[in-house]
């Protein structure tokens, strides 16, 4: 008999042409016909396929313009099923499952009415900007999508330098257009770097019709979404109701190997704790341990803050099993945490909650924290149930009506009946507001901010997060007063208002007013901070919040800011505790920015056929011993396959949506011979002049680190040139677009210091103390003023880096990660070890210097005479000046590193690793203390350069070729 259900054994069909899908659903039919009951088939056109994919996931195989080799399910077998809804709208919802990395049926799972609401929410809009896109002229529209980068400022000084002539390419070609609107900005770059500016001539025809393209699109889905109303949510289901607080805590799970177990529970605002901690008495079972236990917190409901969050800790209390024999850390031996959750206090709407809940607890557990709870962790629940530890627990019932908290408008009364007093106590606030974000504040200094608040907003408004922790938040007064100052106090500057996003600062009015700042953003300085503002995310409780609309609305209005926030979300959704809330922002901006889909899919498409190569050479590597050789030719081969040639080809390049990337030049291809296999693609470009544009694909190693570290030397660059200072940095592009994957930006011209020794020697052994190797290898390059020209890009360069390297605490600083441009320009690639975490072997420290300043760089910078004191003196002029620019900012930096702090990041993951910056950057001390440190780090460096060498000598032996 024929079933519905029909399933199809499919091995042959991984080989098939492009059109594998649609040849197989038609093959099936064909053979169905032979079977008795093929008539309650129906139409082939309402039929589709599914499979279990790799995530082990049911997926539904909706677009038929995609390979099997690219679905790549677990199992060789299809399953045939009836499609439910309107083809248009499951083919769309099919992409952006497919581009978001989730599933939206999936998300269509999930009983969770605030994800729900979020989303009808979010359609609403969506469809609302599409309609209003529909209305645009295509000037308008390429405004809009493509805004203009301008610079501010004149090119005379830089048309000097070029002795009057400003030499531009131009091609005849319409593959860039998005380059066309970054003209200033891109010419000032190009003159900076002495390269020629290629500039692409596109017809109004060509743009008209990308526009007419795109707005096509957009009339296709809004047609089938007026056609195709959504059916009514369901009815929300209400949770059984209880009399006492929390009567019942069961563990069902993953603790059956202690005996003796306790809850202990906070409520917290932020990382302050409201009031004492409650814990549980101590249950013996060996199976599920039942406590009927009412927890009380010493704090009426009316003085609860509205992002309140009640924090859970399940333990082992050990000396109850076995008495310890070591009295040292008798804390850590007495109790052994297991699991962790949190939970907010209030649901999404405002509504203190009620009845039973079922908490999925954490496993995983920082080092330090404060009364064995976690408030800094997420509110989400462990997703993965089947392992996880069930954590029963029951709100109380207070009234019969839901207990709302308070609108603004409530909070009025107080703010015109409360009254501060002021006092004269003005030099001590201003010291405390001059303090630096990680200084901590005594409860005197505490009660004098609150009592001076108003001078506060008067004469230090920037100081606001100082009187934020001053705020007692178990008290409904004083956060009555807090939101009423809110209302009139000035307006912070985007770089200030961004401390105001840590964790520290939970309160819903203060966030809107951090946002609300951060709109004076232009569109590159957004850019330049969008990695932590994807990062706080984190920290917001629910779903709809101020800064996610502000994210979704800038990204919907520039497709640069939309491609990078679209993977800055992407790269982290292997996440189980942000892969729900990020995958809502990623379906609602694509819903937003529906002619984006199709670009980004082949994008990620194309990440996918780098991982199956990278994963073809690393398989060969360890389980074959295949010879070297063999592997490249089987890489090359993988290359040139039909599938991978169209995948590969005519995309945007993700490290840089502006460029297009042709075809991939398979000869020039390679794979480096690190632990990872990394990929080394070289793809031509017809519009630079016959140049190629080279990217390093990773496997295998998280990106992370080395994004944020290139992402603050691209921000000290930019501080300095707003000072008119010019320190030839190389922020080299780098992104994380997966789990531990990612991609590197090739520099053109350059080779590592490393190889310009080897190739300057016979012997390997003295190749690192040969001073004149890197001099001789600039001279082969340039000649003349361009020489000339050449060692002052060296000098500036090795100038900033040494500071920059010197302030983040670079390690690991050996001559294989240190490269120069043929131009001269010198720049450090690599930074796996910040912060102060310097390598080590057998305890003794690999790096004895604060930063790389070799003979060999002097030499250079002298051009050769050691009796050029005055060029020495210059450069020490210029590492003195840029160090005293980044102090001025010291507190912008340790902000952008404490809003990184829940990433995940190997070495940053507390407020001490952040230390190290205020240490090396000085701050509490006057300019001329900290001026008077950093000259002795400098002679320090210079001094002890010979034990670089040393370790330079021992890299080159090690690593010959």
């Amino acid at each position: 008999m024929l079933m519905k259900s029909l399933q199809i054994k499919c091995e042959h069909v991984f080989y098939n042409p492009p059109g594998v899908y649609t040849d197989n659903l038609k093959l099936l039919w064909k053979e169905a016909q032979t079977y008795p009951l093929f008539s309650l088939l129906g139409e082939m056109e309402g039929h589709m396929f599914e499979c279990v994919n790799q995530a082990a996931v049911h997926e539904e195989l909706e677009d038929e313009t995609r390979r099997l080799c690219d679905v790549r399910p677990f199992l060789p077998v299809l399953k045939l099923i009836t499609r439910n809804c309107g083809r248009a709208e499951r083919i769309l919802d099919s992409k952006i499952g497919v581009l978001i990395g989730k599933g939206l049926h999936e998300l269509d799972a999930l009983q969770d009415q605030e994800v729900k609401d979020f989303r009808s929410k979010m359609k609403r809009i969506s469809e609302e900007k599409m309609q209003c896109m529909q209305l645009m002229s295509w000037g308008e529209w390429l405004r809009s999508c493509y805004s203009m980068t301008l610079e501010a400022g004149s090119l005379e000084n830089l048309i000097d330098k070029h002795e009057g002539v400003i030499k531009i390419t131009m091609h005849y070609d319409q593959s860039q257009v998005s380059s066309v609107n970054l003209v200033c900005r891109y010419i000032r770059d190009c003159l900076l770097t002495n390269e020629s500016p290629h500039l692409t001539l596109v017809h109004c025809d060509v743009v008209k019709a990308m526009f007419e393209k795109e707005i096509s699109t957009i009339g296709s889905v809004l047609a089938w979404k007026t056609s195709n109303p959504p059916l009514p949510l369901p009815p929300k289901k209400r949770l059984p109701t209880a009399s006492t607080l929390f009567p019942a805590l069961q563990l069902i799970k993953g603790v059956l190997s202690f005996v003796y177990l306790a809850v202990r529970a906070g409520l917290f605002h932020g990382t302050e704790l409201l009031c004492k901690t409650a814990v549980s008495s101590e249950s013996s079972s060996r199976s599920e341990h039942v406590w009927n236990k009412t927890l009380e917190f010493d704090i009426a409901v009316c003085d609860l803050p509205r992002m309140a969050r009640l924090c859970f800790a399940i333990y082992a209390v050990m000396d109850k099993v076995k008495k310890q024999r070591s009295t040292k850390n008798t804390h850590l031996n007495k109790y052994q945490t297991i699991p962790w959750v949190n939970t907010m206090v209030f649901d999404y709407r405002g509504q203190l909650k009620t009845g039973d809940i079922i908490l999925h607890c954490w496993s995983s557990f920082p080092d330090e924290l404060e009364e064995m709870l976690n408030p800094i962790g997420t509110i989400q629940t462990n997703p993965y149930t089947e392992n996880a530890t069930e954590l029963h627990i029951s709100f109380p019932e207070y009234s019969t009506q839901p207990v709302v908290f308070p609108a603004f408008d409530k909070h009025v009364f107080y703010k015109q009946h409360l009254t501060c007093l002021r006092f004269t106590w003005r030099e001590n606030l201003k010291e405390i507001m001059e303090r630096d974000p990680l200084s901590q504040l005594c409860e005197n200094e505490k009660d004098l901010i609150w009592t001076l608040r108003h001078d506060c907003r008067e004469n230090f408004p920037q100081s606001l997060p100082k009187l934020l922790l001053s705020v007692k938040w178990s008290k409904h007064e004083d956060m009555a007063q807090l939101q009423a100052l809110l209302q009139i106090w000035p307006k912070l500057s985007p770089r200030d208002a961004l401390e105001l996003l840590d964790f520290n600062y939970p309160d819903q009015y203060v966030r809107e007013f951090a946002v609300n700042c951060l709109r004076d953003m232009s569109d590159d300085e957004l850019l330049q901070y969008l990695l932590q503002l994807v990062q706080v995310l984190r920290y917001e409780p629910y779903y709809d919040c101020a800064l996610s609309r502000f994210l979704l609305e800038r990204a919907q209005s520039s497709r640069k800011i939309g491609h990078f926030l679209f993977w800055h979300l992407r790269s982290e959704m292997y996440m189980p505790a942000v892969s729900v809330h990020f995958a809502l922002i990623l379906e609602a901006y694509c819903r937003g920015c529906i002619p984006h889909i199709e670009v980004l899919k082949k994008q990620v498409e194309a990440l996918s056929k780098l991982k199956a190569v990278n994963e073809l050479i690393k398989f060969g590597t360890i389980k074959t011993k295949t010879k070297q050789a063999h592997l490249k030719e089987a890489m090359m081969t993988c290359l040139r396959q039909t599938g991978f040639i169209e995948t590969l080809s005519d995309l945007h390049s993700p490290l840089n949506p502006n460029i297009l990337l042709a075809g991939v030049n398979v000869e020039r291809c390679k794979y480096m011979d690190s632990k990872m296999k990394p990929l080394w693609i070289v793809y031509n470009n017809k519009l630079l002049g016959g140049d190629t544009v080279d990217i390093i694909f990773k496997n295998g190693d998280d990106l992370r680190q080395d994004m944020l570290t290139l992402q603050i030397l691209r921000l000290m660059d930019l501080l300095w040139k707003e000072a008119n200072l010019e320190y030839r940095i190389v922020p080299y592009g780098c992104l994380a677009t997966g789990d531990h994957s990612g991609l590197i930006e090739v520099v053109s011209s350059a080779d590592t210091i490393a190889n310009i020794q080897k190739t300057s020697s016979n012997m390997a052994a003295a190749a690192a103390f040969n001073k004149d190797a890197l001099l001789n290898w600039l001279k082969d390059k340039n000649s003349g003023d361009a020489l000339d020209k050449a060692i002052e890009e060296f000098t500036l360069s090795c100038a900033g880096y040494c500071v920059a390297t010197y302030v983040l605490g670079i390690g690991d600083r050996h001559s294989d990660n240190i490269m120069v441009r043929s131009t001269g320009q010198l720049f450090h690639i690599d930074f796996g070890h910040i912060l102060g975490n310097f390598k080590s072997k057998f305890g003794i420290k690999r790096e004895r210097v604060p930063f790389i300043l070799t003979h060999d760089f002097i030499h250079v910078i002298q051009q050769g005479k050691t009796s050029n004191t005055e060029k020495f003196g210059n450069f020490r002029q210029y590492c003195e000046e840029a160090y005293l620019i980044l102090r001025k900012n010291g507190n912008l930096f340790i902000t952008l590193f404490a809003l990184m702090l829940t990433a995940g990041l190997p070495e940053l993951t507390s407020v001490k690793d952040i230390q190290y910056l205020k240490d090396s950057l000085a701050l509490g001390k006057t300019d001329e203390e900290a001026l008077k440190q950093f000259r002795q780090k400098f002679d320090e460096a210079l001094r002890e350069s010979w034990t670089t060498k040393v370790n330079w000598m021992a890299h080159i032996v090690a690593h010959p070729s």
